[in-house]
């Protein structure tokens, strides 16, 4: 999205086209192979972390990713630090950091938060996660983590299982694969959470394959990818149907006797339950592998943006 200051920020991945996204990858495989190549990039740049909702992961992975291109970071790590706090908007929030820094990572409750500071921002400004909408750095992670593990993003059948109405890594990645030719989604989940009719329409519109099911084992021997997600607590209005529906699935070693030999397994983070620990030895696991391959993706994603 390019604002009226003609600032371009990223908000959601359909943000990033085809090519870019194949740009970013490339940029991405390059600083693994030539780090040093890369530690200088951002020497007296600034990213501003602005994180009104709680984070481990997208948080830490910004502020690694900024370091190692050799910039520095600001920012808070919660609205309660903020002068979101006294009542400011996120408007004014993100005229105010456009005098301090020179890129802003953004993650807040609320869906299209990032895009209100993106109007109003005259630095680029990524979204790092906003309510149940979109995460396209998580996707970008995600898409690496494919090409790595698979060495392309075309004829692929991708499970996604868990929580798909309220999960925006989910969103956000069935918006990337779809641009791929031969890809096909299978869709595991409980009745309430299965994914939104605005993510069923998109598909349905666009000719994508999938098929809709609450039956994970019975989906297994047919998956390329499974993408699994936790059911988030924090998504739901009250207590009693998040106890019901926290623990549908769960995915042992057992469950996996049927999948594929090459299956990768996903997941964005944090794990509850949803994987048992014993899974994290079999070859398939890429969760971790996800979680570094985020901060190269972020890297080159931060490069793009401020043009160096």
């Amino acid at each position: 999205m390019t604002n009226k200051f003609g600032i371009e920020s990223v908000l959601s991945i359909l943000d990033l086209s085809v090519e870019e996204v194949d740009e970013l990858v490339a940029t991405a495989e390059d600083i693994i192979a030539n780090p040093q190549k890369y530690a200088h990039r951002c020497e007296g740049k600034k990213l501003a972390t602005l994180f009104f909702e709680p984070s481990t992961r997208t948080r830490l992975s910004f502020e690694a990713a900024m370091y190692e291109l050799g910039g520095n970071v600001i920012g808070f790590s919660s609205a309660d630090s903020s002068s979101a706090s006294k009542g400011e908007s996120v408007a004014d929030t993100s005229k105010v950091i456009s005098c301090y820094a020179d890129i802003i990572a953004m993650r807040h409750p609320k869906e299209g938060a990032p895009m209100v500071a993106a109007l109003n921002a005259t630095i680029p400004v990524i979204n790092a996660g906003d309510g149940g909408h979109n995460h396209p750095t998580q996707t970008l992670a995600d898409l690496l983590t494919i090409k790595l593990e698979k060495g392309r993003f075309d004829h692929l059948n991708i499970g996604v299982c868990g929580d798909l109405k309220f999960g925006r890594t989910v969103h956000s990645l069935i918006d990337a694969m779809s641009r791929y030719e031969g890809v096909s989604f299978t869709l595991i989940s409980p009745e309430e959470l299965k994914v939104p009719d605005y993510v069923r329409n998109a598909m349905i519109n666009k000719g994508i394959p999938f098929v809709e099911t609450t039956d994970l084992e019975g989906s297994m021997p047919s998956l390329d990818i499974l993408y699994m997600t936790r059911v988030q607590k924090e998504r739901f209005f009250n207590e009693e149907d998040y106890l019901r529906l926290k623990d549908s699935y769960i995915l042992t070693a057992e469950k996996l006797d049927n999948a594929k030999q090459n299956m990768s397994i996903l997941h964005p983070l944090p794990r509850v339950n949803e994987i048992s620990v014993a899974v994290d030895d079999d070859p398939r696991a890429c969760y971790f592998k996800q979680v570094r391959n985020g901060k190269y993706m972020r890297m080159a994603l931060i490069l793009k943006l401020l043009g160096v």
